[in-house]
């Protein structure tokens, strides 16, 4: 057996699955998260820890699993963060997560040394506030007492591989989220690190994501009820291993939508994908030699799961499947815009300093009208991002549904007329990340190769565009762009 961790930004989704990859259960265990005012988002690494021993023992012994069957373990986890580690390999500090997007200076430091252009050469990615470069540099340059006592930097999952092996490494897949990955060699950018003022000893070894990192530590077997010779596989970053539990393992297979906390597009491809206009971007594969451009926006699920805790009566149980019916079928939301920018924006805009906005709301405008909004305002997001793929050269012509938002019938009839293509949900859907991680680790045990992917996961439903609704859609798509580009100068004149 093998259980596989999904680092995610409310809580650690683990799964346990046989050792060809095909899911026996699951189990999810939340943990908070801080947002607050001038762009911060953190965590306690040791929240994650706690939920991967909680949630393996769960699995163990809700399955009846004995402790010698389980033979491997891995880890998948959010990207684009920063743990900074002190002597001990203890955090510093609480981890600044992917949403943060404090490191504004530093972005524009970066910039004026590298150049924006050269930079998403070298990277595969633009330089952003969003990235752990800029989040460590903005930890040197502003809290000097906790800079003093780091010794170390990592992200979620290899700060999990750490506490289950002693062995501090990250992966290609991860390393590619850092904005300190060179994607032409390989390896950490010397010119980069140099431009950001950060000694190279900082990062982690790089393996590939089917690497065994270790076996459990003498502490971490005892804390999960394992045996000690459980072989932790290394994993990867959430993005990449969402493709391979979508069945996503090369070109041919099309492309996928993660309907998480933050959502993207993404596909599988030989080669990094470069667009001119630098609205998408590349991370590396867990797949060896393989990589998988990508179209990230911070809010998507998130946007839904605020707007549903705004309109139910109690925020901590929030009516989304109640929300999102009322919200469906033939709906006009009567030339109500929603722009889904809570959390500053990724693709296609890179632009932190954008925010949520309601446009055109009137007195007629009831709930079911805000939540509709905010379903299209996510999917007119994603569709820039589609359109911006396609002009690099990419054929998206069907899109398979995962993560959370992928149960919802309603959200995925809106996304097939507004994007024009077929948008299909597969079996596994909120499980994804940790089937790709699971189907990683069986090929790292030597059980199976990543084709094995395809079959574990099955297309369940097929919503079908109206084309009518789509020429309407279309028109909509433009009025909500041009929304955008008034309201942006508006965002970056806000007080501090």
């Amino acid at each position: 057996m093998i259980i596989a961790h999904d680092l995610g930004t409310t809580g650690n989704k683990a799964s346990l699955h046989h050792d060809d990859g095909r899911l026996v259960a699951s189990v999810t265990v939340p943990y908070p998260a801080r947002f607050a005012a001038g762009g911060i988002a953190e965590q306690d690494p040791h929240d994650w820890w706690n939920a991967v021993v909680a949630a393996t023992r769960d699995l163990v012994a809700r399955t009846g699993t004995a402790a010698s069957d389980v033979q491997g373990l891995v880890v998948s986890g959010q990207m684009m963060g920063a743990v900074l580690l002190d002597a001990d390999g203890e955090p510093a500090r609480p981890a600044i997560i992917w949403a943060d997007t404090r490191s504004g200076a530093q972005q524009r430091e970066l910039e004026k040394t590298l150049g924006a252009e050269h930079a998403y050469e070298v990277l595969g990615h633009r330089l952003n506030p969003t990235y752990s470069v800029e989040k460590i540099m903005w930890v040197r340059d502003n809290e000097p007492e906790v800079w003093a006592r780091v010794r170390r930097v990592c992200v979620a999952k290899d700060y999990i591989v750490l506490r289950l092996t002693g062995r501090l490494a990250t992966d290609r897949s991860d390393a590619s989220g850092t904005n300190a990955f060179d994607q032409r060699t390989g390896t950490w950018s010397e010119e980069v690190l140099a431009a950001a003022r950060l000694d190279p000893a900082l990062f982690p070894e790089i393996l590939e994501s089917t690497a065994i990192a270790g076996m459990l530590t003498d502490a971490a077997a005892e804390a999960l009820g394992l045996h000690r010779d459980v072989r932790v596989v290394m994993g990867g970053g959430d993005g990449p291993l969402a493709a391979v539990g979508s069945g996503v393992v090369a070109p041919e297979d099309g492309a996928y939508v993660c309907l998480g906390t933050s959502s993207w597009i993404s596909f599988a491809a030989d080669a990094p994908l470069h667009d001119p206009g630098m609205r998408t971007f590349t991370f590396d594969n867990v797949v060896p030699g393989s990589f998988v451009p990508t179209a990230t926006m911070q809010a998507g699920g998130a946007s839904v799961q605020w707007i549903s805790e705004a309109l139910s009566p109690d925020p901590r149980h929030p009516e989304t499947a109640r929300l999102t019916a009322e919200a469906a079928g033939e709906l006009d939301t009567e030339d109500l815009y929603f722009l889904p920018y809570l959390l500053g924006e990724r693709a296609p805009l890179w632009d932190p300093d954008a925010r949520g906005a309601f446009v055109g709301i009137g007195r007629h405008h009831t709930r079911a009208h805000l939540t509709r909004a905010v379903l299209e305002g996510v999917a007119f997001n994603l569709l820039t991002c589609i359109q911006a793929f396609r002009e690099s050269g990419a054929v998206i012509d069907r899109i398979d549904a995962v993560g959370g938002g992928a149960q919802s019938d309603a959200w995925l009839g809106i996304l097939a007329d507004v994007w024009g293509v077929p948008v299909r949900r597969r079996t596994i859907v909120e499980e994804a990340n940790s089937l790709g991680a699971a189907v990683t680790a069986a090929v790292g045990l030597g059980l199976a190769d990543f084709s094995a992917a395809r079959a574990l996961s099955e297309v369940t439903a097929e919503f079908t565009p109206d084309a009518a609704r789509h020429a309407v859609y279309a028109q909509r798509h433009e009025r909500f762009t041009a929304a955008y580009t008034v309201l942006a100068p508006w965002f970056a004149e806000r007080p501090l």
